[in-house]
């Protein structure tokens, strides 16, 4: 076992009162979540007589039924399922037991109430174990108390404390009142690796059940009576805003109750604030098709204020960026022009990748009731400490008179991280004076922007006569943020390195997109590996393998970010697995390997072509995020890393004309379908006693070279260029 400090303060304690019915509610400030959904125990444990609705807090009924409030946003990572897993490991309560609901935003009693970054398990680790063995030691305490003995003398397991040396028992349930006035231990133990019965188990999606049968969880479901329905009409391009509009025809429609133009301008916006376009068009009505209909009946002004930009044009900032751009960030080891000079052979590739959209599957939508003195939030973010924070900056409220509650959320990637759509509700419903919910339509959310940056990237590097890589350089530029990571592998491996992360201007606006930076750079670095090794008369996995052994043994330079031998590890593993060397006839392969988010990946895609379409038939993939909580969402995850990863590097993008984009839906924006997905993906995790890091994006950036290194394989052709569909028309 290890002992940990409870480390409660202020904002960060344990709190024990009695519930109606003789139970114990015990609150800790680390989690955070949604609204309470209705609970549902399992057949056979009875329903306590009340149950208390208090942000923060595990329940412990009369029954022995327990209730775990979920940490973090929902937005089908699973963790309302995984997070609530680690409390009643610790708290040592069958799973059966357990009712899982979710509380809404309180930054006085939360932190790190957000979901992104792959960072929702990684950093409440050790604070739910904490919450959970507190709340055992708690119950163990008082059970002691009763009995006349001491704790050492008692076990608790499965819901049940029992004498170690005698026959006396007692439930949770049975002694959870006699807890209320027990004090909080100031350390506790926390259950060895070994000793766990819940982690690295498969449970299922607690919200499996109310997803498939349509039960109410989304913001898109979210009602309230007395509510009316909003629409917006953003500028049609970055660079424009909006002058005046046709509004006294656009009221005069059916349906339509206002319309007017709203500002969401915030004094000291934040990082999720809006960037662009922060005066639009609201239309106020009835129903989402009588708004939809004013829509187009829309005439408007537009102003235009800054330059309206095209594709064409970015490609030349970013060629001139990659000659004289600002560098941000750098690395140099060695001397590598000299090492360039007495190299054997140089290859020398440039990579590239353009604007995508997010385009989660729930478009963008809030509900906002705004009075005089408050403001009531309710919808779908990742981010509902900054959604309050702008919203109290908006209208001019104390924090505290602004609440949020968070509804499960369909589908992120960074997109919901930003809270502008939160933002405009509020001020919808502060200038009608009532209860209303935003709807973007799919147009309006793909032509908002907060994209994924367009990237490109020049690598280069140099072999000796025996071949050996001696030079490794790497410049990439990006609108407006650079995809070079300089500490990052190859960093540390080569004796002759540098990268440069490079910035160029743009007024498009852009966002984190699953995996930043990470997405694009994976693809051309991995590619460009097996480029060389292919040069340099070397397998693949070997090439790599050799480049770790060295940063191993002898690395070069004063750190770099990645542990060498675990990023080894994984490709030995999905070596093993996908019994790499071996052939299969018309069978076309190709590996990658990625760190990021402190998680490290390896893949390998066999694929095949058929009718000249070419199909990924299998994916074996490698991952050592230290310990799995939950099997089952682990490995949702990164298959659903590995199909996105396919889907927007093979056919997604966004060109830019006049300032707009030029794909508005998915007529002419592509989406991977299903019967382009993998027929097979199987993940196989390092098993090791490493506190869990992230795994929500780690899974999507090796899809990226994996494919790219089978497409080479299967068809001859090298790809630089994403979407890889457009470099050769047979892929389509």
């Amino acid at each position: 076992m290890t002992r940990i400090k409870t480390q409660y303060n202020r904002r960060s304690f344990i709190k024990v009162s009695a519930a109606a019915g003789g139970g114990m509610l015990i609150g800790f400030s680390w989690l955070n979540g949604c609204k309470p959904n209705t609970p549902e125990p399992e057949p056979g444990v009875a329903m306590p007589k009340e149950w208390f609705e208090i942000n923060g807090y595990i329940k412990i009924g009369d029954t022995g039924l327990v209730t775990i409030y979920s940490p973090n946003p929902e937005i089908g990572q699973n963790v309302r399922t995984s997070m609530p897993m680690i409390v009643a490991e610790e708290l040592d309560v069958p799973w059966k037991n357990v009712v899982v609901e979710q509380a809404p935003l309180n930054t006085g009693w939360y932190q790190n109430q957000f979901a992104g970054g792959s960072l929702s398990i990684r950093l409440s680790w050790n604070a739910l174990r904490m919450a959970g063995a507190t709340g055992r030691r708690m119950l163990m305490e008082a059970a002691a108390k009763e009995w006349g003995v001491q704790v050492s003398d008692l076990n608790a397991s499965n819901g049940v404390i029992k004498e170690n040396t005698g026959e006396r028992t007692v439930t949770y349930g049975e002694i959870a009142s006699k807890a209320v006035g027990i004090e909080v231990p100031k350390e506790v133990e926390l259950k060895g690796v070994k000793d766990f019965k819940l982690i690295g188990t498969s449970i299922k999606n607690v919200d499996g059940k109310k997803i498939v049968t349509g039960q109410p969880l989304f913001g898109l479901d979210f009602h309230r009576d007395g509510m009316q329905l909003a629409m917006i009409q953003h500028p049609p391009a970055f660079g424009m805003t909006i002058k005046d509009f046709n509004e006294a025809e656009i009221k005069s429609m059916p349906g339509v109750e206002d319309a007017f133009i709203v500002d969401t301008t915030v004094e000291e916006p934040g990082g999720f604030d809006e960037k662009g376009f922060k005066q639009l068009i609201a239309i106020v009505g009835d129903s989402t098709w009588e708004l939809m209909q004013a829509k187009k009946a829309l005439k408007a002004n537009w102003e235009t204020t800054g330059e309206l930009e095209s594709s064409e044009m970015h490609l030349k900032r970013l060629e001139k960026a990659l000659v004289s751009g600002q560098v941000m960030e750098s690395r140099k080891d060695g001397n590598p022009e000299a090492a360039f000079k007495k190299a054997s052979k140089i290859i020398e590739r440039t990579y590239s990748a353009p604007f995508i959209a997010h385009n989660t599957l729930e478009p963008m939508n809030f509900f906002a009731n705004v009075t005089a003195d408050s403001a009531e939030l309710i919808g779908p973010t990742q981010t509902p400490e900054a959604l309050e924070g702008s919203v109290a900056k908006l209208l001019n409220l104390p924090l505290e008179n602004v609440t949020v509650n968070m509804t499960r959320i369909g589908g992120g990637f960074g997109r919901r991280l930003y809270v502008h759509f939160g933002v405009e509700a509020a001020a919808i419903s502060k200038k009608i004076g009532a209860p209303v919910k935003l709807i973007y339509s799919r147009e309006d959310d793909m032509t908002q922007g907060t994209y994924r940056p367009t990237y490109r990237s020049v690598y280069k590097a140099g072999l000796d006569e025996n071949n050996n890589l001696i030079a490794f350089t790497v410049k990439g530029a990006g609108l407006p943020e650079g995809p070079v990571f300089p500490n990052r592998f190859p960093a540390g491996a080569v004796e002759n390195y540098s990268a440069e992360k490079i910035k160029a201007p743009t007024n498009v606006t852009t966002g984190a997109w699953r995996a930043p930076r990470s997405n694009f750079t994976a693809g051309a670095e991995q590619a460009f590996l097996d480029e060389v090794a292919e040069a340099a008369g070397k397998d693949p996995i070997d090439f790599r393998l050799e480049l770790f052994d060295r940063a191993i043994k002898d690395p070069v330079g004063e750190k770099h970010e990645y542990e060498a031998d675990r990023y080894a590890g994984v490709l030995k593993l999905v070596k093993e697995k996908a019994n790499w060397g071996t052939t299969k006839p018309n069978v076309h392969r190709g590996v990658a390997a990625y760190f990021c988010h402190s998680t490290y990946v390896a893949e390998v895609f066999d694929m095949v072509l058929n009718n000249g379409q070419p199909i990924v038939e299998k994916v074996w993939c490698a991952v050592d995020c230290g310990i799995v909580v939950n099997k089952d969402a682990a490995k949702n995850m990164i298959q659903g890393g590995v199909i996105d990863g396919i889907g927007h590097s093979m056919y997604s993008r966004l060109t830019f004309e006049n300032g707009a984009p030029n794909q508005m839906n998915f007529d002419k924006y592509q989406l991977i379908r299903h019967s382009q997905a993998p027929k097979e993906i199987e993940v196989f995790f390092v098993e090791n006693e490493i506190d869990p890091t992230g795994l929500g994006e780690p899974g999507l950036p090796p899809a990226i070279g994996a494919l790219a290194n089978a497409l080479y394989k299967a068809t001859g052709q090298r790809h630089y260029h994403q979407p890889f569909v457009t470099e050769k028309q047979v892929l389509g």
